[in-house]
């Protein structure tokens, strides 16, 4: 009876990974940085231009419109210690990551305490924080959204590449 139950239990496991895995239409990607012994991480979907311009798409957002930045669930960014993005403090925590666009066509980095939602469930009454985000040109077209953490000087950096747009952001530890 007990490996009855055992092998239901285990069947039941892989039929919700299952479901839950049908429900992402795009795969999954990840990045982390450690910083003072502490993981910066972020998670997030990765849809693909699939023959679509970057910049059409995005011209299509109004000023204070946010971009889910990537697919299905939120983008999910995670920090075990307090970061400095400029003049602007991230506390330690879980957030949901978005980009806005700012008149001047620029970007904006925004990180709201939600975390986990369908991508497109945005409530900026749950801002936490935002920094600008510095735009150039990819070096190398990216089809699908790509985000990295890596180390920059004494902190780091986070990178959002899609088509040929790259978006940075620069911060450190507390």
């Amino acid at each position: 009876m007990k490996k009855v139950m055992i092998m239901l239990v285990s069947a039941l496991m892989v039929a919700i990974f299952a479901v839950s895995a049908l429900g992402q239409g795009n795969p999954r990607g990840t990045a982390k940085l450690v910083l003072k012994g502490k993981t910066v991480s972020v998670e997030y979907g990765r849809p693909s231009l699939k023959g679509r311009s970057v910049d059409e798409l995005l011209s299509q957002l109004k000023v204070g419109d946010v971009w889910r930045l990537g697919a299905d669930k939120s983008t999910t960014f995670s920090t075990g210690i307090d970061l400095a993005f400029g003049d602007t403090t991230v506390p330690a925590g879980d957030y949901s990551l978005w980009m806005e666009k700012q008149a001047d066509n620029s970007w904006k980095l925004v990180f709201n305490k939600q975390h986990g939602q369908w991508g497109t469930k945005h409530d900026a009454a749950q801002d936490a924080a935002s920094a600008p985000l510095k735009q150039s040109q990819a070096a190398k077209p990216a089809e699908m959204v790509t985000i990295t953490l890596a180390k920059a000087g004494p902190g780091g950096a986070i990178t959002i590449e899609w088509g040929s747009m790259r978006a940075t952001a620069d911060f450190s530890a507390k």
